[in-house]
């Protein structure tokens, strides 16, 4: 259970590698734009869309970087294990947060203080209320900033976002 014939697998990525190249030849429009290809490679695993990722990138950079975009959203950092949200803390500057955080879920809010220090906590608390009103555009723009940090963490390999969602089975 669980466990999914590598046949079918092939087939998937075959079916999958198929349906991008089409997408890639049609008009965007036509296909369901940017939005369809990045739905598509978030549940693709990490080397199907990284190959897929490079070689579209070799003839068009911006595209990979607006598919890239549109892959992981910040409210996805919701998802995060406490492990992994130490990690894009470190990564972050507080005055990132503060703005950032301005425009979140109260879900995420509690996962980002919960995961810092009782002091670190108390000074993000006290910089987000001094904060003077700020436009949806600013906390969206360090929202993304803070995603492509977090792309930089993956592309690296320092972090690993299981977009599917699932355990991925260890080997012992």
């Amino acid at each position: 259970t669980g466990r999914t014939n590598p046949e079918i697998m092939r087939e998937v990525e075959r079916g999958l590698e198929r349906r991008m190249s089409s997408v890639m030849s049609q008009s965007f429009e036509n296909a369901g734009g940017v939005q369809a290809v990045a739905e598509m490679l978030n549940v693709s695993d990490r080397a199907t869309e990284r190959s897929l990722m490079e070689s579209l990138g070799n003839e068009d950079a911006e595209l990979v970087d607006e598919i890239r975009r549109l892959m992981f959203v910040f409210e996805d950092i919701n998802k995060f294990s406490d492990k992994d949200i130490q990690l894009v803390l470190k990564n972050v500057e507080t005055s990132q947060w503060a703005l950032a955080l301005k425009g979140c879920s109260e879900s995420l809010r509690l996962k980002v203080f919960g995961n810092l220090s009782t002091r670190a906590a108390d000074s993000l608390r006290e910089e987000m209320e001094y904060l003077v009103p700020v436009k949806l555009s600013a906390v969206e723009q360090t929202q993304q900033q803070i995603v492509d940090i977090i792309r930089r963490l993956q592309d690296s390999g320092e972090l690993v976002i299981n977009n599917n969602q699932e355990e991925e089975e260890m080997i012992t």
